[in-house]
């Protein structure tokens, strides 16, 4: 029973927020008149006691005292003797853990905020850096269009900045103290939950007693938001490992960032990239895994919930390394744009270029546009040889509304600049989009 029922191995992460919420507790007990001064006092210095021992000598894995906040008390105890009884007067750990995972879940928002604010920073200086390049654009791992390398970092920074976006709204929807709460119906002691609440930076004391202690819809919300997270690195990831790949080698990984063979000494393998897509799959399971825990509990508390930290716990250790590495990679990598270039030209990628033109400058429906191109990539394939390399007599063969203009669209150079509405991949646009990433950065450093 003593193994099944303690939590102490994990919860012990809180021991910061515990004692926290502690200090706040016993502050506004003596200001409310529920302690008398002196005893707020003496709680008060004795929770800075047990901190310091805290951050000199960790925190022990004391079975008998089940949780955080009980080896608190019990430490608070040890240096104050009964006076430490009088804290937990108008509180319950029912309220006081809802309080810490609270404090803990915000706390790694702000975390993970600053870690991926860092990776858009990588990824908006490679972009400025390749904002010309000129690469393959993809749709089923099949060349389509030509587009720039620094128009497809950006994709993933705008990826980057909505994961931000969740998890900034999941710490304003969240930032409300269950202190006061109790066990479940609140308390009949005359209470300052207001002063509790600012003193732990919270906006305000949550408004249901039963609710403030049974729910860690937060809790989901900051799994979900990893988990959109984790996936957007995922993919990332698995770019990584495509381009390094010899058949792709779009990327040189950095020795810093991979790793090389226990046999075949040539082998330069994108083991980070790897894990962090493998990282996905286990932030994943960790948001299932609570949301199974907390989907049929009745209210209020039920010891099913002391599950509820160490899936959190997991996939915020996991999201920070897997956002570290990212960050590394992105940092590090030296991308080959000759590569790119080579087979951005290869892949008869300025088809659409050559179907837009019949429809902008020869008036031809865009089905029949399409069907025109069709036959020239056919020629082009035939003759081993690029669109923009076909005999202008080849292609009024294929059809005669078809003139030398046509080879003002039909370099990969020449496509990427013609893509210039909104959002385009023309490197005007590219570099306004480099431009106004920076100076949102710049206004949330300021």
């Amino acid at each position: 029973m003593r193994e099944i029922n303690a939590s102490i191995p994990f919860d012990k992460r809180m021991w910061r927020q515990d004692i926290a919420g502690s200090q706040a507790h016993a502050a506004m007990l003596g200001k409310a008149g529920i302690l008398s001064t002196a005893d707020a006092t003496t709680i008060a210095d004795g929770l800075d006691a047990v901190a310091k021992d805290y951050e000199r000598d960790g925190v022990p894995d004391d079975l008998a005292l089940e949780d955080i906040h009980m080896l608190t008390e019990a430490r608070l105890a040890e240096k104050i003797g009964p006076v430490a009884g009088r804290l937990h007067t108008a509180r319950s750990r029912n309220d006081q853990v809802a309080t810490d995972f609270r404090l803990w879940v915000r706390d790694a928002i702000d975390q993970v905020g600053a870690a991926l604010g860092a990776l858009q920073d990588a990824l908006i200086a490679r972009a400025d850096e390749h904002a010309d390049a000129v690469m393959p654009g993809f749709t089923h791992l099949q060349s389509a269009q030509p587009v720039t390398l620094g128009h497809h970092l950006m994709a993933y920074h705008d990826m980057i900045a909505r994961d931000r976006s969740r998890f900034a709204d999941n710490r304003a929807r969240m930032n409300r103290c269950p202190l006061g709460a109790a066990a479940l119906a609140g308390t009949s002691f005359p209470l300052d939950r207001d002063m509790t609440a600012k003193a732990l930076g919270f906006d305000g004391p949550t408004s249901n007693s039963l609710d403030s202690v049974s729910d860690r819809d937060f809790a989901l919300d900051y799994l979900m938001a990893a988990t959109q997270c984790a996936l957007h690195l995922s993919r990332l990831a698995e770019e990584f490992v495509i381009w390094a790949s010899q058949p792709f080698g779009f990327v040189a990984m950095s020795d810093q960032w991979s790793t090389g063979s226990s046999i075949m000494p040539q082998k330069r393998n994108p083991d980070a990239a790897e894990l962090v897509r493998g990282h996905a799959g286990r932030i994943m399971g960790c948001m299932t895994a609570l949301s199974v825990t907390m989907k049929g509990l009745p209210l209020a508390y039920s010891k099913d919930m002391q599950d509820d930290k160490p899936p959190v716990f997991e996939a915020h250790d996991l999201l920070a390394l897997s956002i570290a590495a990212m960050t590394g990679m992105v940092e590090t990598a030296t991308f080959r744009t000759d590569r790119m270039r080579a087979l951005a030209e290869s892949g008869f990628a300025t088809a659409t270029d050559l179907a837009d033109w019949l429809v902008r400058e020869a008036g031809v429906p865009f089905r029949e546009a399409h069907h025109i191109t069709g036959r020239a990539v056919k020629a082009a394939e035939d003759a081993g040889i690029g669109l923009d390399a076909l005999p202008i007599e080849t292609l009024k063969q294929i059809d005669d509304r078809i003139d030398e203009r046509v080879y003002d669209v039909l370099s990969v150079d020449a496509s990427v600049a013609s893509r210039t509405s909104l959002g385009g991949t023309s490197p005007v646009r590219v570099r306004e989009a480099i431009a106004a990433a920076m100076a949102a950065r710049a206004g949330e450093k300021k």
